[in-house]
């Protein structure tokens, strides 16, 4: 398959690159700074012009999302905004315009996460994010068939515990492999409107 990997330079877009490649496919890697193609996708129109220099993929997969980390009562209107647009309309908009440019019995594969089921403190932003991804993604899917949409939900990566440990305390960790084959569930599987917990 091609697929059109979103985040391709971050911790987890490294190894769910690495991944799928191993399997045969072929990556047309995004980032805003390093990839194939450089795009910021939260910002209006880009994801248009992704796709036309992309040209017809049988597979999206995202890997980002960004969204910010404060205590409660830092939040504001525009945190939460920004959480919104950085990784549920962002992802979106993936879906939505992606339709008119990938194959018939594509996929896409979005990234959720445990906070959207197991909150921890200054991650109500973070929460409502993957919550809204989440959601979508059941919605979504009762519409767009034959192409099909999941997400991934990981908890705190192994790998990075040393750096976000603290932020999980007692949360049991997942490796990035693991998390990985989830993504290779969800392009090479038959699913659709699955939330993939790990």
């Amino acid at each position: 398959m091609r697929i059109l990997l979103i985040g391709a330079s971050g911790t987890l877009g490294a190894a769910v690159g690495a991944t799928l490649a191993g399997r045969g496919h072929e990556l047309v890697t995004v980032g805003r700074t390093a990839g194939d193609l450089r795009y910021d996708i939260t910002e209006p129109g880009a994801i248009a012009r992704l796709y036309a220099a992309a040209g017809p993929v049988d597979a999206v997969v995202s890997t980002a999302g960004d969204v910010p980390f404060k205590p409660f009562g830092e939040l504001t209107t525009d945190h939460y905004r920004a959480a919104f647009e950085g990784k549920v309309l962002s992802q979106v908009e993936l879906v939505s315009q992606g339709l008119a440019h990938v194959a018939e019995r594509s996929s896409f594969t979005l990234i959720g996460g445990v906070l959207s089921r197991e909150p921890i403190v200054t991650g109500s932003a973070a929460s409502m994010a993957n919550g809204a991804v989440e959601a979508f993604v059941r919605a979504a899917a009762i519409e767009i068939a034959p192409r099909r949409v999941n997400a991934v939900s990981p908890t705190v990566f192994t790998e990075s515990l040393a750096e976000y440990g603290d932020y999980f305390p007692g949360f049991p960790p997942v490796d990035l492999a693991d998390v990985a084959q989830a993504y290779v569930r969800s392009v090479e599987g038959a699913g659709t409107g699955q939330v993939y917990v790990l």
